[in-house]
């Protein structure tokens, strides 16, 4: 598909959120390691994981423009999760109720809200693998219970 559009800026990750307060992750250690992912984002990771998402997105341009009137893309949250030594993320969406809601004029079909959701997903996942790939060369220091059976 393809989209065209200019990178928004990335977000700014806020160290006082809990991983765990999200309903979709699971995330072991307290150390998130905010502040070093997002001087990776600026020095070029989301710019560089955004030009990979929008070569395949699902979102259209009129999807895109609703995401960033909406401010979607700042909502996105990274955190370093050590105990699975990756990049966690939580991807920003927009709410079941939208339509009560009336959160958008030009928002109007699931099918909208679908492909918004869905992209922020694949790019939030595609942000990880970067930072992961190319930026992250932290040691993980894992350290296996005593009590694990020996084999």
């Amino acid at each position: 598909m393809g989209l065209s559009v200019d990178p928004p800026e990335p977000p700014v990750l806020k160290s006082q959120i809990d991983p765990d307060e999200y309903d979709d992750t699971e995330v072991m250690g307290e150390e998130y390691r905010r502040d070093e992912l997002h001087e990776f984002l600026v020095a070029g990771a989301w710019e560089q994981a955004f030009e990979q998402w929008t070569t395949d997105t699902p979102m259209d341009e009129e999807e895109f423009e609703i995401a960033t009137d909406l401010d979607l893309f700042s909502r996105f949250d990274f955190f370093w999760d050590a105990f699975a030594d990756r990049v966690g993320y939580h991807a920003p969406g927009i709410p079941e109720d939208w339509r009560e809601r009336e959160i958008h004029p030009d928002l109007d079909s699931w099918g909208t809200v679908s492909a918004i959701n869905a992209g922020l997903t694949e790019l939030g996942q595609i942000i990880c693998d970067v930072l992961k790939d190319e930026y992250i060369d932290w040691e993980t220091e894992y350290e296996p219970p005593e009590d694990l059976p020996d084999f």
